[in-house]
């Protein structure tokens, strides 16, 4: 009788954050600044830019505000339907809700309509390149002692120049060998040097 009137005991908080706030950073800061650094170098590349000197700065910010406003957007999205990061339903509906704010901003209905369309496939464009990129770019984040299928050996490392190379990397026999031929060639000189002065 007493074991059915137990309460049953809540389950302790777990250490890991809340699912919307996983990640945040990789997800919106980091293309944010990226944008703007692009937009940033764009406008320091562009033709205008003598007869404009703020240039660079202002398309470094407009560029950091759309790329802002589209992945918090996106994020939004993805917290409230409770989905995948790399579901593209949320780059979609993101695109389309950052694209119609800041279309109404800058051109009235016309431009509401007219920029969530674009916002819309170029941000679910530009996240489905990322997607099929991400395991590209993770080769170079790994460690590179792991042996890779591309490696002859652990101790190659992830560059290896190629043989017609002038530069070459040399192991310690190499190196060993490569120190004593320099120190007769030195000595050789030397020695020449010697004999040409008492001549």
């Amino acid at each position: 009788m007493a074991s059915e009137t137990q309460t049953p005991q809540p389950n302790p908080p777990s250490s890991s954050p809340p699912p919307s706030s996983n990640a945040w950073k990789e997800r919106i800061l980091l293309p944010t600044v990226l944008a703007g650094l692009v937009g940033g170098g764009s406008g320091f590349l562009s033709s205008r830019r003598a007869a404009h000197s703020h240039l660079p700065l202002t398309y470094a910010t407009n560029l950091a505000i759309v790329a802002g406003c589209y992945c918090g957007a996106r994020e939004l999205v993805r917290d409230a339907r409770a989905s995948e990061p790399d579901d593209l339903i949320n780059s979609v509906v993101g695109g389309i809700l950052s694209g119609s704010l800041l279309g109404r901003l800058q051109g009235g209905r016309f431009g509401a309509v007219r920029y969530s369309l674009i916002f819309a496939f170029a941000g679910t464009a530009m996240d489905f390149t990322t997607q099929q990129l991400k395991p590209f770019f993770q080769s170079f984040k790994s460690d590179p002692s792991t042996n890779h299928p591309q490696q002859k050996a652990s101790n190659d490392g992830w560059f290896k120049l190629p043989e017609w190379s002038p530069i070459q990397v040399l192991d310690e026999e190499a190196l060993a060998a490569k120190r004593a031929r320099e120190q007769q060639l030195y000595s050789k000189r030397v020695l020449g040097k010697l004999n040409n002065e008492e001549s």
